[in-house]
């Protein structure tokens, strides 16, 4: 439970009067998830070109994000390795897992939110090994291009 105050510009004497307003962590992390899901949805959705997966340049403009979303899947697929310790454990729930596809094709800026250190490990590991991608171009020029992708860790 986080207790948030707001502080204004009391006094010293006055703070201990300010008002306590509880919020439950579950709504905090949903409030995180919905602005980050939806700030990073758009910036994909105003790029001129987006970046593209090697293998993708050959395909037609228009599939070009369906070919990128595929061969991420793909990648994730084939790199994926459930945590021997959180299967020990039972451990299992989504991680949301944000990058950036910076100006050099590089993957960065990688952050990675689920219920378990060793599956939000294993996202981040995943997403590290992803290939250097053909960058985002936008008015002619190279830009950063923030991704948010879910990978579900379910035990069978």
């Amino acid at each position: 439970m986080y207790k948030l105050s707001y502080l204004g510009s009391y006094a010293d004497e006055n703070l201990s009067k300010l008002p306590v307003v509880s919020i439950s962590n579950e709504k905090i992390e949903k409030a995180l998830n919905f602005l980050d899901t939806n700030s990073m949805s758009k910036a994909i959705t105003i790029i001129e070109n987006v970046p593209l997966f090697p293998g993708c340049e050959r395909v037609p403009k228009s599939q070009r994000r369906q070919c990128f979303q595929e061969q991420i899947q793909k990648h994730i697929n084939r790199n994926f390795q459930y945590p021997e310790q959180a299967q020990k454990l039972g451990i299992e729930g989504r991680v949301f897992i944000q990058f950036i596809i910076g100006k050099d094709g590089s993957i960065g800026g990688i952050r990675t939110r689920g219920p378990h250190q060793y599956l939000e490990r294993e996202a981040y590991r995943i997403i590290s090994l992803l290939p250097r991608m053909t960058p985002g171009i936008q008015r002619g020029r190279y830009v950063r291009v923030p991704f948010t992708i879910t990978i579900t860790f379910r035990l069978q």
